[in-house]
């Protein structure tokens, strides 16, 4: 089965870097997206943000132009969120964007316009829905009605619930174009695995779309990594392991050692959705070294963005990504295609590493010579700044002399002085190795 896996993943984990965009009703208050089971609202007191739904500047060409100058390589958007409201034109409900005063099915635009800039489209859909009559309120763990004593005896038919579910899943598949990833959240508690009748709906999706990448939150929900990772995965148990807020200490493998697809989904500040109150952003500099922590452990990074309102980014959520793509312009050749370095992780940085050629991430201002420590001095062949291409120096005086086995480089004239790095984000060496 990791074979097929690691079949359907090879672009995935060429591309390695995605935009994550969570936009919805719960835009407009402004808050986490959970905003309507946190504050336990009644479908009534949620209804005023669906009467004035209108994202009349949506614009996902921006978007789109966006994502791709930031380097990003593949997209994820939520068609329908925990709260039921779906940004595409479904038959099936008329609780859709095509119902409020936008008018329109947000996701076929958005599927058009990442395409035509060469993004691979992706779409995230929850088996949650705290909307709809047949899904389990009183006593969830989830539900805005968790502990509403006025929905205690009501009845559910969650197998209504289901057909319901399945068939908007069906919609996705079917009018849509060529979807590249479906992004199922999530399982916990005992809604988990078949009770979502996961094997047929991952059959379902697949029939439509057999190399279609899958996430594995059928069967957990982002603090376990489910079946895929066990000596028997079930047909549901997806593609990548999705851990969420961190990066696991050692990448991710199978019982058998094996190294498997994961992907850490992180946001630009703590909050999935447009929360105007969070202004707790991650800094630059971190964004762009968990990325390559997280390629030097084999796995991706899908980064959050929440659309305002009215269908903009922010205007600090736009530089950020301006400033990430400055840095992706001159450095991505050691994200893009690279993985875990057969060499062990040096005490100055990282390596990540594609076929012959080791990129050597040095995160701390040295004092003197770097040493480029694992990698055997006889194997390499040339050593350059990634970034334009200039010849970095071999150091081999007397400072180094009782380390013969190691190759040590300068990043200025005098081998022993301190020098300033090329880049204090991340300066990236070029490391083209002998076969």
């Amino acid at each position: 089965m990791l074979e097929n896996i690691m079949k359907r993943t090879e672009w995935f984990r060429k591309d390695r870097f995605g935009m994550f965009l969570h936009w919805g009703l719960y835009s407009i208050p402004a808050k986490d997206p959970w905003v309507k089971s946190l504050e336990k609202m009644t479908d009534e007191e949620y209804q005023r943000y669906f009467d004035e739904f209108n994202p009349y500047l949506y614009n996902p060409r921006e978007w789109a132009k966006m994502a791709k100058a930031a380097g990003m390589k593949y997209a994820v958007l939520t068609t329908k969120h925990h709260d039921g409201f779906c940004l595409f034109d479904s038959q099936y409900t008329d609780y859709k964007s095509t119902n409020t005063p936008c008018g329109k099915d947000l996701i076929k635009e958005y599927t058009d316009a990442f395409r035509e800039e060469g993004i691979k489209v992706g779409l995230y859909y929850s088996l949650l829905d705290w909307h709809h009559p047949d899904y389990p309120s009183y006593g969830d763990e989830t539900h805005p009605m968790r502990n509403n004593a006025r929905v205690r005896n009501q009845a559910h038919n969650f197998d209504n619930y289901l057909d319901y579910m399945h068939n908007q899943v069906r919609e996705l598949c079917t009018n849509y174009g060529k979807i590249d990833i479906m992004w199922f959240d999530f399982s916990y508690g005992d809604m988990i695995g078949e009770v979502w009748r996961a094997e047929e709906l991952v059959k379902m999706v697949r029939s439509y779309f057999p190399d279609i990448i899958i996430d594995n939150r059928l069967e957990t929900s982002g603090k376990g990594m489910g079946s895929i990772v066990t000596e028997e995965p079930k047909s549901y148990s997806g593609d990548f392991v999705s851990p969420e807020m961190m990066i696991p200490p050692n990448g991710i493998c199978n019982y058998a050692g094996e190294p498997v697809p994961w992907e850490t989904c992180t946001t630009l500040n703590n909050n999935w959705g447009y929360c105007i109150s969070d202004k707790e952003f991650k800094s630059i500099k971190t964004i762009i070294r968990k990325l390559v922590e997280c390629v030097s452990k084999g796995g991706n990074m899908i980064l959050g963005v929440g659309p305002q309102p009215k269908g903009t980014i922010d205007k600090k959520s736009t530089s950020m990504l301006q400033d990430i793509g400055e840095w992706m312009e001159n450095n991505s050749e050691s994200i893009y295609g690279c993985g875990i370095s057969e060499f062990p992780k040096p005490e100055w940085g990282r390596y990540t590493q594609k076929g012959n050629t080791v990129y050597a991430h040095i995160l701390e201002q040295p004092i003197g010579p770097i040493p480029l420590t694992g990698i055997p001095k006889e194997r390499i062949k040339s050593i350059r700044y990634l970034a334009d291409k200039t010849e970095i120096r071999r150091v081999d005086t007397w400072i180094v002399d009782s380390y013969k086995e190691i190759c040590f480089v300068t990043l200025g004239e005098v081998p022993h002085f301190t020098y300033e790095l090329y880049d204090d984000v991340d300066t990236v060496l070029e490391i083209e190795l002998m076969d």
